[in-house]
């Protein structure tokens, strides 16, 4: 399999993964709304969560870059590395984003943003100290992908259906189920409408989470991909990951709500290879990206 063809394959399977996402929010909210009779409690529980989730998308930047500690730099507090992601952004075409510092030992690096006009890229101390320049040019041009492809909107679509499933698992545990059973069959389809729609409130939540993760590592395979096209050479991003994970220094600022969003786990010796754990993972396992990236024809 090509670069591109990579690329394209991992694009499909995320919108098929979308495309079920929806499908799962329009059955709980079917069956729910059925059940109570009462489709405004449904509409409002709704809006609710697509606002909350809106305002979050315009202001989780802000929040993430407060999480993490990092603190904005100039141009002149760090030339080299400006200079470094100057040359990727004109070849990626891409706006210069901002760059932040996050003061750790530990090498590792995230995106944010919104969109490719307001892209943020932080790296740690670590990172500055511990990699060569060809394996940070790796570094960043994964994290410019994340940028370019617009990640930051993907992940929030997802928050939102998330969010939704959740707000209507809470509504069908806290409402009351009314209407008329007119006649026995009428009654049988209502149980069997409850019964399912209690399976089906029960395990959304599960499924959700699963699916979030999921995208979560494929945008990372992809973004693998499109770092080696930008630098043609996929060696440099393969070194790079062995030696950030292969560092034992902890991430203090590093939790389950921003993990996800970092080149590699900032959580040290978590992720075992059990295939249980491996649904749970935020990202793929080391082996398997090193192994794609050195099948890749740039």
């Amino acid at each position: 399999m090509t670069l591109y063809t990579q690329a394209k394959s991992n694009t499909r399977k995320t919108w098929v993964y979308l495309t079920f996402f929806f499908i799962l929010v329009m059955a709980v909210g079917w069956i729910i709304s059925y059940l109570t009779n009462n489709q405004a409690i449904l509409w409002i529980a709704f809006a609710l969560s697509i606002g909350s989730s809106f305002l979050s998308y315009w202001q989780s930047d802000k929040l993430v870059l407060a999480i993490s500690g990092a603190r904005p730099i100039e141009k002149a507090d760090n030339p080299e590395l400006y200079r470094l992601v100057e040359n990727l952004c004109i070849t990626a075409g891409l706006p210069l984003p901002k760059i932040y510092i996050i003061s750790s030992p530990q090498p590792n690096a995230f995106a944010t943003g919104r969109d490719p006009q307001h892209g943020v890229v932080a790296v740690t101390t670590g990172l500055l100290e511990k990699l060569e320049r060809i394996e940070l040019e790796g570094v960043i041009g994964h994290e410019l992908s994340h940028i370019g492809n617009r990640d930051a909107l993907l992940s929030t679509i997802v928050v939102i259906l998330a969010g939704t499933i959740t707000m209507m698992t809470n509504f069908f545990f806290r409402v009351r189920f009314r209407g008329s059973d007119r006649d026995d069959r009428g009654g049988q389809i209502r149980m069997i409408l409850m019964l399912l729609g209690l399976a089906l409130v029960i395990l959304a939540p599960f499924f959700a989470t699963l699916m979030k993760l999921a995208i979560s590592r494929k945008r990372e395979f992809l973004a693998d991909a499109d770092s080696a096209l930008l630098t043609r050479f996929p060696d440099g991003l393969i070194r790079a990951l062995e030696k950030i994970s292969a560092d034992p220094h902890p991430l203090r600022t590093a939790n389950d709500a921003t993990a996800h969003l970092y080149i590699v786990n900032p959580f040290k010796g978590k992720d075992g290879l059990g295939w249980f754990h491996k649904l749970f993972m935020t990202h793929p396992v080391l082996e398997e990206r090193i192994a794609a990236l050195r099948g890749l024809k740039v």
